[in-house]
């Protein structure tokens, strides 16, 4: 899983938020990918590249790349709502989803409001995010442009490049702040517990998430859990892709 600051060319779905970037037809199973805070649908180009059996589809959130003209969505529970809108109409074949740090708490939020629809995920794969019920006061989107570049720079998931380019980080700053806004204002609901199974993912030296908060997750569904923990930070999945992918379709061809 590795950075792309091009914006590949995909399949887009009339509704914009979906992209299939290696349409799979006859894929039994399909895996909604969510990003990262400041992140695009581009970062799971390699991942729908090199999942076989598997149609990866990948959200594209609006204010970045081809929406960037679009007002962003301040609030994880509002992101969500607009996402499993989308994701339920795919609902004719089982469905995962995959999201990393601000992603994962959107996705949690999808899957609940998917259940609640009576459709029930075929997993959940929660990556480098303490659980829903675990909160940290954090107001990183408050600073000012410098301190946010600072944070970005410390964990590491931005390539080194664009954090150079000026012009570059001055344009999609916005979006970045309005998503540590939705990620450090997010407040669990307390409801009932998911049922489907959930994989949980981690860097053992993460600053955002200890492993202690990443294994709370295991409170949030009567299904199967697990967790596994990687050497690494924040972005450790930019080193681990191959175990990853291992474990995605392991758990998705398993059963």
């Amino acid at each position: 899983m590795t950075i792309t600051t091009v914006t590949a060319t995909a399949t887009v779905d009339t509704s914009l938020w979906l992209r299939r970037f290696h349409p799979k037809p006859d894929a039994p199973v399909r895996l909604v990918c969510l990003p990262h805070a400041g992140g695009s649908a581009s970062y799971y180009h390699p991942v729908s590249r090199a999942l076989t059996g598997v149609e990866v589809l990948a959200v594209q959130y609006p204010g970045r790349q081809d929406r960037r003209a679009e007002p962003c969505i301040d609030t994880v529970h509002g992101l969500a709502t607009r996402v499993a809108e989308q994701v339920a109409t795919l609902a004719d074949r089982p469905i995962a989803l995959f999201g990393h740090s601000m992603g994962a708490s959107v996705a949690f939020e999808v899957a609940r409001l998917l259940e609640e629809d009576g459709i029930v995920l075929k997993h959940l794969f929660a990556s480098g995010r303490r659980a829903p019920s675990r909160h940290r006061d954090e107001h990183i989107h408050q600073l000012g442009d410098n301190g946010l570049i600072a944070e970005m720079r410390r964990l590491n998931g931005t390539e080194g490049k664009l954090l150079d380019d000026d012009e570059l980080i001055r344009m999609i700053i916005g979006a970045i702040r309005n998503d540590y806004k939705a990620a450090e204002t997010y407040v669990y609901r307390p409801g009932p517990l998911l049922s489907c199974p959930i994989t949980v993912l981690t860097g053992d030296s993460d600053p955002k998430v200890t492993v202690d908060e990443a294994d709370s997750w295991r409170t949030h569904t009567t299904g199967p859990y697990a967790m596994k923990v990687y050497r690494g930070g924040h972005f450790y999945l930019n080193n681990h892709q191959t175990d990853i992918l291992e474990t995605i379709v392991d758990r998705l061809t398993s059963g």
